[in-house]
């Protein structure tokens, strides 16, 4: 049994971890994880800001503009920063962004508060930046990050949109519980 204390959200990032809902798969079962364990991933170091004051936002609107991000954001306390990712060849947004606040408790009322905001006619996702704050982090174009699709079979747990479910352990006084429950006759 491992010494680690189990939490429902991933602390520390093990592709073949977080490919389970539980967090106790050993074997591999997917094309992604197999793809996540061989990257040999390096955090950007281009990025600039500081990643305990920044939050990922998921799932924005195509058209959403930099300019709502910081609207909506700027309710919980004094922005640093807004990173829209765009498209490298096209221009467009990827539908995610970055916002950096100037301390950690706007950081940490804006966590709690904007998650699930409507904002331009889609629910938003947000979270800690992983990127330069969890060890072993590999993002979802490499196979990792806590994103997939159900009809893939590549859902990622341990995240705050699919934290893990706790595991059924049986000791052997509920296995003879059960033995004696279910047996027989």
């Amino acid at each position: 049994m491992s010494s680690e204390r189990w939490t429902a959200l991933a602390h520390k990032y093990d592709p073949l971890k977080c490919g389970s809902i539980d967090g106790t798969i050993t074997q591999v079962h997917d094309h992604g994880i197999v793809r996540a364990i061989n990257s040999r991933y390096k955090p950007n170091k281009g990025v600039q800001g500081d990643p305990e004051k920044t939050l990922f936002v998921g799932r924005l609107n195509y058209d959403t503009s930099v300019q709502v991000i910081e609207e909506v954001f700027s309710q919980y306390g004094g922005l640093e920063k807004v990173t829209l990712v765009r498209d490298m060849v096209t221009g467009y947004s990827r539908g995610y962004a970055f916002v950096e606040y100037k301390d950690t408790r706007s950081l940490k009322v804006a966590y709690h508060e904007a998650n699930g905001l409507m904002v331009d006619g889609k629910n938003i996702l947000v979270d800690y930046e992983h990127e330069r704050l969890m060890e072993g982090w590999v993002p979802r174009r490499l196979g990792g990050g806590f994103a997939g699709k159900k009809e893939a079979g590549q859902l990622r747990f341990g995240c705050r949109d699919r934290p893990f479910k706790r595991p059924i352990r049986f000791g052997d006084k509920d296995r003879n519980k059960l033995q004696k429950r279910f047996k027989y006759s």
